[in-house]
């Protein structure tokens, strides 16, 4: 059965927190189907989910708090959030349980102002869609991307183009620092950042009570077409005000929070605030199990407070770019001070442990045990657990952050790798028949968490010392799963759950990484920043050179060469003595990073053109390394 937009939840029982309803409200309509497709195959299906919508108890395999939160991400629609003025202006609408972000559109007095177009163009273009047939058709004028993560901006070819952007039909902002973040963690630490959140939102998991059932700040991530239209202006100061097609709107930068590069911003006007990603309903990452730079959770109830002191007394409503929003002066401060206060907890009590000498994990179960016991205000709240980010990983980043990966215990300076530890431990243990025969018994009798916590530990030991084991990794799948069933943490679950998908039936082959979609909003020297980061050093041996290449689609000169066995770039200069002079657009210089330049074929065809020493090129054609989408995780 399709359950279409909120009617299967206005009549579960009200929970006493309100979310239902604040999830709920507005609703103007559904997707008519609940599917959307790309060449004819299905990226997002809100139909694969209504197995939570048939059941507001939890089955055994999910945490009940989280089969909570995933009923709620399951609602899906077009939403009202603030009603337009006498003349259809200024009215706030999003569109929600179409990918794992939330898209907003503002009117105008001439179209629509773009919150956050989503991670997909097909979501995107489904959700404009949406608001253009229930709402009245208009032009999308203006694109704001709050900050630099990929469900944010991934999917604005599916509100707009290059073309309308480039001939100043539509504008678009970003926070200060915005196309370097981006590029910066999804193209140079991309492919190792895409593999990771395989196993962070599950996407390679069955949708199920026993497979996948939320990602906690929404239900998954769509496969579709990702794009990037680089910002035609970036924000640079908190206060700074613009007025996009008749809306006003008040910046607040928050770097170093949710996203390097992040901001908030005020719509005084309509009395309305957008927290980005730093204020939604749940605990969020302090540092990301997908991998990413740890953020400050100093600076990030900082600036929260600063939202509250600069907009809390002049906001009715407060809403961000995941989950619903909040009604009301009183319920938007409320959450904003809650919300501030769980990041400090976080970082005070953090660094007060470790100013007794605890270590990283020692301060992460402390802190995991107490909880919110002390602060009566933050112990029953939902929108401060751990559905996405989880206390117990948090404080290991805050930890990170000011102390580093190292203890300080000399013992764990200079451990050895993992397949040598693993191989010397199973052996000092009596081998891995003596260790899976204890694993055995006592996965039988367990009791508590920590068995399962401590079989984890001892049966991967097992797995890295002789992989090709097919007991060691079935016992430890089934550890695997019954931790993942337990975990109230969507990323965790599905971490667990894909690490015991994997360890039962392997990987499997989804060829190599590539910029994709990233290249055309990539300047010249991202480019050769992510050539640089592909380059194997012992096929550059004895080698240097100095080119000078000319792009001429973007009508720009630059020098680029070897030394060391490591890559060098200067922008914007000639090089007179060259060995080499490379002309050719920029999908010529996107092939070469990605390893799939045919250099014979490129001169032959006229694409790229080389005047001197070819085989200077050809050398550094020969050293790209190519990164495999698929690589091992949980065997060496």
């Amino acid at each position: 059965m399709q359950h279409p937009g909120t009617d299967w939840i206005t009549d579960a029982p009200d929970d006493g927190t309100g979310d239902a309803d604040r999830a709920t409200r507005g609703f103007v309509a559904a997707h008519p189907t609940g599917v959307i497709e790309r060449d004819g195959r299905p990226i997002w299906d809100t139909g694969r989910y209504d197995f939570l919508r048939d059941s507001p108890e939890a089955p055994s395999s999910v945490h009940p708090s989280l089969w909570r939160q995933a009923r709620l991400n399951c609602v899906h629609g077009l939403f009202e959030v603030q009603a337009p003025d006498a003349d259809g202006r200024g009215g706030v609408w999003q569109a929600r349980g179409y990918d794992l972000s939330n898209i907003t559109f503002i009117a105008g007095d001439t179209g629509w102002i773009v919150i956050d177009p989503l991670t997909a163009a097909e979501t995107a273009a489904a959700g404009l869609a949406l608001a253009n047939e229930h709402l009245g058709e208009r032009p999308v004028v203006a694109v704001i991307y709050t900050h630099s993560h990929i469900d944010h901006f991934g999917g604005v070819e599916g509100v707009t183009t290059a073309e309308d952007v480039a001939a100043g039909r539509c504008h678009v902002l970003a926070p200060a620092g915005f196309l370097q973040e981006a590029v910066s963690e999804n193209v140079i630490a991309g492919p190792a950042m895409v593999r990771r959140a395989m196993y962070m939102y599950g996407p390679l998991l069955p949708v199920g009570p026993e497979g996948q059932v939320d990602a906690g700040l929404g239900k998954a991530t769509p496969l579709g077409t990702v794009g990037l239209i680089p910002p035609t202006e970036e924000i640079h100061e908190t206060g700074t005000e613009r007025v996009l097609d008749g809306v006003r709107i008040v910046f607040q930068l928050t770097p170093g929070t949710e996203a390097p590069a992040e901001m908030n911003f005020h719509f005084p006007d309509l009395r309305l605030l957008c927290m980005a990603e730093n204020c939604t309903h749940t605990m969020h990452n302090l540092y990301t199990l997908r991998g990413a730079q740890v953020r400050d959770s100093l600076a990030w109830s900082r600036y929260i407070n600063e939202s509250i002191d600069l907009f809390a007394d002049v906001t009715e409503t407060c809403f961000a770019s995941h989950h619903w929003p909040r009604f009301g002066a009183d319920d938007v401060r409320t959450f904003l001070v809650q919300q501030r206060d769980l990041y400090r907890w976080l970082h005070d009590q953090t660094m007060r442990l470790a100013n007794h000498g605890l270590t990283a994990a020692e301060i992460a179960e402390q802190l995991d045990r107490e909880s919110f016991a002390d602060l009566d205000d933050l112990a029953g709240e939902h929108h401060v657990r751990g559905y996405y980010g989880t206390v117990n990983h948090n404080v290991k980043a805050v930890y990170q952050r000011y102390l580093g990966w190292f203890d300080g215990n000399p013992a764990n300076l200079h451990p050895l790798p993992p397949v040598e530890t693993a191989t010397r431990t199973v052996e000092w243990m009596g081998g891995a028949d003596a260790v899976l025969d204890k694993a055995r018994e006592l996965l039988a009798a367990a009791a508590e968490h920590e068995d399962l916590r401590w079989l984890a530990q001892v049966l991967n030991q097992v797995v890295f010392s002789d992989p090709d084991r097919a007991d060691a990794r079935e016992l430890q799948a089934e550890v695997l799963q019954r931790l993942g069933f337990a975990s109230e943490s969507a990323p965790w679950r599905n971490f667990y759950l894909t690490g015991a998908q994997e360890l039962r039936t392997g990987t499997f082959d989804l060829g190599n990484a590539s910029l994709g979609g990233f290249a055309p909003g990539m300047t010249t020297a991202m480019l050769f920043d992510a050539l640089g980061v592909r380059l194997r050093p012992d096929a550059l041996a004895g080698f240097g050179c100095t080119i000078e290449w000319t792009l001429t689609d973007r009508d720009e000169v630059h020098v680029v060469g070897i030394s060391n066995r490591t890559l060098f770039h200067s922008p914007g200069r000639p090089a007179p003595d060259a060995d080499a002079r490379v002309t050719s657009t920029s999908p010529a210089l996107v092939s070469l990073v990605d390893g799939t330049l045919d250099l014979d074929a490129a001169t032959a065809n006229g694409t790229l053109a080389v005047d001197g020493d070819v085989g200077a090129l050809a050398t550094i054609a020969g050293a790209v390394d190519t990164f495999a989408r698929m690589f091992p995780i949980v065997t060496p």
